[in-house]
């Protein structure tokens, strides 16, 4: 299967972050798409901490909230070197992860022969 390079970009954030009364992570969303990103996805994990050591969970529903964020694109090495800039304007403290991948797109999968 060929692929092509591309960067992964992972900022950490907490469901609580915001700027404005807009929450971080939509205000990032959204600029990737201004950007034109290939795409970008943001996950809700279950749990987590983070520099306050802090551990938040969504197993005990009265706690407080702030569970953690994450907020992925991928797209080619500029691509995402320009919304990294939009994050150090945004979120400066956060947490961010770049990383090589390779992309894969396979397509359809091959027929099989007898028709199944």
């Amino acid at each position: 299967m060929v692929g092509e390079q591309a960067t992964r970009v992972m900022v950490f954030l907490s469901e609580e972050d915001r700027v404005g009364h807009r929450r971080l992570q939509d205000l990032l969303l959204a600029r990737a798409r201004e950007l034109g990103l290939a795409g970008a996805t943001i996950w809700r994990g279950i749990d987590g901490f983070g520099r306050s050591r802090r551990v938040r969970s969504a197993r005990f529903p009265d706690a407080d909230a702030g569970l953690p964020i994450v907020v992925e694109v991928i797209d080619s090495a500029e691509a995402t070197e320009r919304f990294l800039e939009v994050v150090r304007e945004l979120a400066p403290g956060s947490f961010v992860t770049r990383e090589p991948v390779w992309l894969a797109r396979p397509g359809a999968a091959p027929k099989r022969a007898g028709g199944a």
